[in-house]
């Protein structure tokens, strides 16, 4: 993320934080003495804390680092945030329903010194515009991970999620951790690849051939494509906007591509034969 992109970020969540302020300027503050009791009901979950050694090791599966904007989804009494802005340097934002929550989380936030880069917004993870996040995490219930998905697949390629305890359905996660009978799981976001593209690579002696790819989240299958020929595609990988992928040419040789995808496009080196042979370009045709 350039140092515009993290401007842009803190001029959005200034935005956030002052509407809920201008919209509810006639509600009651936050209850100073207000304390959270586990079980205690919510919009749409109960009040459960994740256990700061399980927070920690989160925020370490999606490696934040300085450079990151964290939002927590249904960030309770902010501990996710704080720890991610004291401990890893991140900017942080939680997205909370409850005011006496919010008011708590600031308060909690003050108390550490990290008021400046850990913010909170009284507002609906479902109304909530997170999409310039870097990291995502959250702690609620299946059914709203699930409501969350499409939204949270939309985001920028590389975002990285991580949840405790609950996944997302079908849609396997990049690792699982547990620890003391917890349980967190994480993601990164892949890229669209599915559809059908012109590869293009060879240098002088030009090579290009039509290349057919199926996805299912961040799993990916492919041929090269000739007439009715389907020449399967070997170590697929990808991990974001990151595209690896190989396949044995009809000499024999073996073809390896890794790259970049931009949208419409994927772009990076190939080796051919196990040597540097240059650079290749994907270009979509269609999308599958």
């Amino acid at each position: 993320m350039t140092a515009a992109d993290l401007q842009r970020w803190r001029g959005l969540v200034l935005a956030l934080a002052v509407a809920p302020v201008l919209a509810l300027a006639q509600a009651p503050a936050g209850k100073e003495d207000f304390q959270p009791e586990v079980g205690q009901a919510g919009k749409d979950v109960i009040w459960v804390p994740t256990p700061e050694f399980l927070v920690d090791r989160m925020l370490q599966m999606a490696q934040v680092g300085p450079n990151d904007l964290v939002v927590d989804l249904g960030s309770g009494d902010g501990r996710t945030v704080i720890a991610a802005a004291k401990k890893f340097h991140a900017n942080a934002v939680g997205i909370e329903f409850n005011p006496d929550m919010v008011a708590l989380s600031r308060r909690n936030a003050q108390k550490e010194g990290v008021s400046t880069d850990a913010k909170f917004i009284e507002a609906d993870i479902f109304e909530s515009d997170f999409r310039k996040a870097t990291v995502v995490t959250m702690y609620l219930l299946p059914d709203l991970n699930l409501r969350l998905r499409p939204k949270l697949l939309e985001m920028k390629p590389g975002t990285r999620l991580v949840s405790h305890q609950f996944t997302m359905g079908e849609w396997q996660p990049d690792e699982t951790s547990n620890f003391d009978g917890r349980t967190a799981y994480y993601w990164m976001v892949p890229a669209k690849v599915e559809g059908d593209w012109t590869l293009s690579y060879g240098g002088k002696t030009k090579v290009e051939r039509a290349v057919n790819l199926r996805q299912t989240f961040q799993k990916v299958e492919g041929a090269i494509v000739s007439g009715t020929a389907r020449l399967g595609l070997r170590d697929l990988r990808l991990r974001g906007d990151r595209f690896e992928f190989s396949f044995v040419d009809d000499r024999s040789v073996l073809c390896e591509f890794s790259g970049r995808v931009l949208r419409n496009a994927i772009a990076g080196s190939v080796r051919i034969a196990g040597k540097p042979a240059g650079v290749f370009r994907a270009e979509r045709m269609r999308a599958g």
